[in-house]
């Protein structure tokens, strides 16, 4: 059964045609219909909780959208092919259910944010209004230089209450940022986990380079979403870090399987928040054992791929990219 999500405004958009090409074939027929967000199930009640992090699993939450950038949920085990140094692999375990998540909000408190500030809030509670009773959050605040100002808890409220009274000012360390809310996310209690990062991009204050920052985004098991609020490419006075910031966002994003959004209109801020919020509700989680048992340390490519479902319009997956392999 395929079902679709409409991204946010959250209107749904019943589409028909796309399935009247499989109304002939047997089996149920498709029904289209959002995933609906509800408190998460006990653990004992969940069947994404079979699914165990140990060093012989390797889970790879994957999104899967359609050609309007619509979240396609319902898609089973058969759908998905999956491939590690160019190897198929066997998926041992499948899920789609919206299982607890840790996620850490790496929020730019800078000079250079002070107009951005108040939809940056908007977002982020936007953002919080998707999260379900057993998910853990907690806030990294960077200017000069990175805080933990809130540690992980499950009441969002505090969190924004604190951002009630964050001020812009000082310059932008935002790798020292990530770095942070890697080391926080040691302490993440659930499997799944992400971060997400709102800054207007550019790094001009942090003491870890960009490589260091790449290498430990590619360590851990954390998925990384990135709004950048930039300037038109057109503006005067981009300084050349914030030239640069898309690319870095875009990158450090897309190699965890997460996404970066580019925004121009503070307006936009707070549908992409929540849009990112729902998308982290509707991913699948692919589970294999490596064929490859060598405990070498070394870096594993990952590829997704689809067994396009017949009727359905070209889709698209988003996966995290590979993985270090224990050493010995």
């Amino acid at each position: 059964m395929v079902r679709y999500l409409a991204s946010v405004g959250v209107t749904l958009l019943v589409v028909l045609a796309l399935v009247s090409g499989a109304a002939g074939q047997s089996g149920p027929k498709p029904n289209i219909a959002p995933r609906k967000s509800t408190a998460a199930p006990k653990p004992e009640e969940s069947r994404g909780s079979n699914i165990r992090v140990d060093s012989s699993l390797v889970l790879i939450p994957v999104t899967v959208t359609d050609p309007l950038n619509r979240f396609v949920t319902g898609l089973e085990r058969e759908h998905f092919k999956l491939l590690e140094d160019k190897i198929e692999q066997e998926i041992k375990q499948f899920a789609s259910e919206d299982a607890p998540l840790s996620v850490g909000l790496v929020f730019d408190a800078s000079g250079s944010m002070g107009a951005k500030l108040n939809k940056s809030r908007q977002a982020a509670a936007q953002f919080f209004k998707t999260a379900n009773p057993e998910d853990e959050f907690f806030l990294v605040q960077f200017n000069d230089r990175p805080e933990l100002v809130v540690p992980f808890t499950h009441n969002t409220e505090e969190i924004q209450n604190r951002l009630a009274f964050t001020n812009a000012r000082g310059r932008t360390a935002l790798l020292d940022g990530v770095y942070l809310a890697m080391n926080q996310m040691k302490k993440a209690k659930n499997a799944r986990k992400a971060v997400l990062i709102l800054s207007d991009g550019g790094d001009n204050s942090s003491r870890y380079t960009e490589s260091e920052i790449k290498n430990a985004v590619r360590e851990a098991d954390v998925q990384i979403y990135a709004i950048g609020i930039f300037e038109p490419i057109h503006a005067r006075g981009r300084s050349a870090e914030e030239l640069s910031g898309p690319g870095l966002l875009n990158e450090m994003a897309e190699q965890t399987g997460g996404r970066h959004f580019a925004v121009e209109n503070l307006n936009e801020l707070p549908d992409i928040a929540a849009k990112i919020g729902i998308e982290l509700r509707n991913q699948y989680v692919i589970g294999y054992s490596p064929s490859n048992q060598m405990r070498d340390g070394k870096y594993r490519r990952v590829q997704v791929k689809l067994n396009q479902p017949r009727g359905l319009p070209p889709l698209r997956p988003f996966w995290r990219q590979g993985y270090y392999a224990p050493a010995q």
